[in-house]
């Protein structure tokens, strides 16, 4: 990522903040490794970071339930991916996603409730 801000720092206009550039940058990584790769895995030590209270079954059951989420999430269309992402995993603001993906607040606003909407389609929980 500091690769590409750097060798594009000729483009930076000063519209947004140095954040707000390098923050695009990074969405953009982001979302071109979630296009090019659907499915994410979790490393073997992730795996066994595990509560040890947790019975079997239940630690198979929030595994499989975790999957069906990021699988859902990443089928999703690529700004409504980007917008429930920062939202609900960076906890941006509206305007601070607007800013980051060059859009509207109306428009950032518009496609995080479309996301919502299509993420409990595609678990079936409508």
């Amino acid at each position: 990522m500091f690769i590409r801000a750097y060798r594009g720092l000729h483009r930076f206009k000063g519209d947004a903040s140095l954040g707000t550039w390098l923050y695009r940058i990074g969405v953009n990584v982001c979302l071109n490794k979630v296009t090019a790769r659907r499915l994410v895995t979790r490393s073997i030590a992730e795996q066994r970071l595990v509560s040890r209270a947790e019975s079997p079954s239940d630690l198979v059951l929030r595994e499989e339930r975790t999957e069906q989420v990021r699988a859902a999430i990443a089928r999703l269309p690529r700004k409504q991916r980007a917008t429930l992402i920062l939202r609900m995993y960076h906890e941006l603001s509206h305007d601070q996603i607007a800013s980051i993906l060059g859009s509207s607040v109306g428009a950032v606003k518009a496609n995080f409730f479309h996301a919502l909407n299509n993420l409990k389609k595609l678990l079936g929980t409508v």
